[in-house]
């Protein structure tokens, strides 16, 4: 049973684009719908989640706080690394957790779990060594379409949480 999801965030959670405004902030976008079906995971059906990115933003903090996500790790260069950290925090092992990354620096993580996925836009390299090629592009719709993949496994629905 997947009882951990793990998330890249640039080019999974978001479509990849990293803009500036003029004070140098930085912005992201966020699909509601991936949001809304990590929350159910979270919040609703009581699984755990994990933001594991290789860049650091306040923006990635605050998405996973409103989401539920307990753990958030930024500014990472071996993402496996920390996910085994995870592992033993949670008292799981590898054959409880599923992930999507989208470019080379999470395919190591994404070879080491039972389940992977990648959004349809993923670099070729990866859309060649997950489990799963989401229909969807990251940023919209690549994570609920995951997470509804999951759900049927353990048949349960995201519509059954809602009148």
């Amino acid at each position: 049973m997947i009882k951990l999801l793990v998330f890249d965030i640039d080019g999974t959670l978001t479509n990849g684009q990293i803009t500036y405004d003029a004070n140098g902030v930085e912005t992201k976008s966020f699909d509601v719908k991936d949001g809304m079906a990590i929350e159910a995971w979270t919040k609703k059906f009581g699984f755990k989640a994990a933001f594991i990115t290789g860049r650091n933003s306040v923006i990635v903090d605050k998405r996973g706080k409103e989401l539920g996500v307990e753990y958030i790790y930024q500014g990472v260069k071996d993402k496996t690394k920390v996910l085994d950290e995870i592992l033993k925090k949670e008292k799981l092992t590898l054959s409880s957790v599923a992930a999507m990354g989208d470019d080379l620096n999470d395919i190591k993580m994404l070879q080491s779990v039972k389940l992977s996925f990648c959004p349809n836009d993923a670099s070729a390299e990866v859309k060649e060594i997950v489990s799963i090629v989401s229909k969807k592009n990251g940023g919209n719709g690549a994570a609920r379409e995951m997470i509804e993949y999951i759900l049927s496994m353990h048949e349960l629905e995201l519509k059954s949480l809602w009148p």
